[in-house]
Parts: C-alpha cells; structure tokens; sequence
C-alpha cells in the first residue's frame, strides 16, 4: 500500500500545511512533521504545533509525481516542493508568532491567499 493511501472513511483525520499546503494525515504529520516546512514548523511530535499549523478545513486535491515539471506545480507555487498530495486552497491562518519566526529567521514570506502561497528566498 502506497504511504499516501487513505483507507475509505479516514478523509477525517487528514489535514492541510497552513504555509505549503501538503496533504497527510494527522498520525503522519506527528511522525514525520512537514516534509517542506519541517525546519521552521517543527511540526513533529508536537500536536499543539499541529494544531496551530495544520487545517482540516481545505479545498480540491492535486497529486503531484513530479513537481519540477508539472505545469499544475508551478501554477500553484508548489514546484519546489517534495512529490506529494496537496490542496488548493486552505482555510486557517498562521498564528503571529509562528509567522514572525519563519519571516525573520527562515527568510520564509507567508502570503495566505484561497488557499496557502509561500515565497522561499
């Protein structure tokens, strides 16, 4: 079974990366936190972080094999990011001090717009 796959009746337990927008479940961001956003999230092992980082409010999924060359990726700024399943739109907002911490320290400038947009410099 694919890492991806989500058993019929677990859609519940998935939630969306407020800053990249990648799609796991809940255990999944425990055990392994963001597979972009890790270093400036710090999402695993942490559900208050997941909590205050995630939504399991969000819109339209794309899969993505290769990022790189997907014209869909780069449409939607998600062209620098691991193959992976993403939404397009994402409901919630960062908290202030989450924010702060990955503009000031990690250069990460966090542009919520209908769905999460990020610019990595």
């Amino acid at each position: 079974m694919s890492e991806n796959y989500v058993a019929p009746g677990q859609q519940r337990y998935l939630r969306a990366c407020m800053v990249c927008s990648v799609v796991m479940t809940l255990s999944r961001f425990r055990e392994e936190g963001c597979p972009n956003c890790e270093e400036f999230l710090h999402l695993r092992g942490s559900s208050d972080q997941i909590d205050a980082c995630t939504s399991q409010v969000f819109e339209g999924l794309i899969t993505l094999a290769n990022p790189k060359r997907s014209w869909v990726a780069k449409w939607q700024r998600l062209d620098s990011y691991v193959p992976g399943v993403y939404a397009i739109k994402v409901s919630g907002q960062l908290p202030d001090d989450v924010r702060a911490v990955i503009e000031e320290e990690h250069g990460v400038q966090y542009i919520p717009r209908d769905g999460s947009a990020v610019e990595m410099e």
